[in-house]
């Protein structure tokens, strides 16, 4: 595993480099040796952020990327949270792989349904909704409006349903799907 870590608005002590490299030295049991971390610690500057010692990682693996954020008032907490959810995440993959997708799930072993995995997402909720035709500068009014992260919407110009979100740097986003 090659490790890579980078600092944004702190300078980063050789105490803390190593803190930080040992405690992810704990996924090389669950990550190939080819996988490459990329670690991001920074500082945010807003004062009405009380967490805002960030930890943040990409790990690239044969697979998917896996990548995590976490904040604290401590560094090396924002570490520890950061590797926890990382290390979760990297044993699901070292399970789906190891035992393939949805091979035997669904029955227990006396033919009886069996209880979802913990880690296991299932959709909860459908919503349905009419889609009104609107420019994306209306989409971020009424995602104001509404207060919610995103808003789904049909772009006026180009008839097709977009989604426009709030990114964590205050500004949006815009999804536009592409039909391959």
């Amino acid at each position: 595993m090659r490790l890579q870590v980078k600092s944004k608005n702190v300078e980063i002590s050789p105490a803390l480099k190593t803190y930080a490299q040992s405690k992810l030295g704990k996924l090389e049991k669950h990550l190939n040796d080819n996988a490459r971390v990329e670690l991001e610690l920074a500082v945010e500057k807003n004062p009405s952020i009380s967490a805002s010692q960030v930890a943040e990682a990409t790990i690239w693996t044969k697979g998917p990327v896996l990548r995590a954020r976490e904040t604290s008032t401590d560094m090396k907490a924002s570490i520890d949270l950061l590797v926890d959810k990382l290390e979760r995440q990297a044993q699901r993959l070292r399970d789906k792989r190891r035992h393939g997708r949805g091979r035997g799930r669904g029955l227990a072993e006396d033919g009886g349904a069996a209880a979802p995995d913990v880690d296991e997402r299932v959709i909860v909720k459908t919503k349905q909704f009419a889609v009104k035709p609107m420019g994306p500068e209306e989409a971020a009014l009424q995602l104001e409006l509404i207060g919610h992260d995103f808003f789904v919407f049909q772009n006026a110009d180009t008839n097709d349903v977009n989604v426009l979100y709030r990114r964590r740097d205050g500004n949006y986003g815009l999804i536009e799907p592409q039909v391959s």
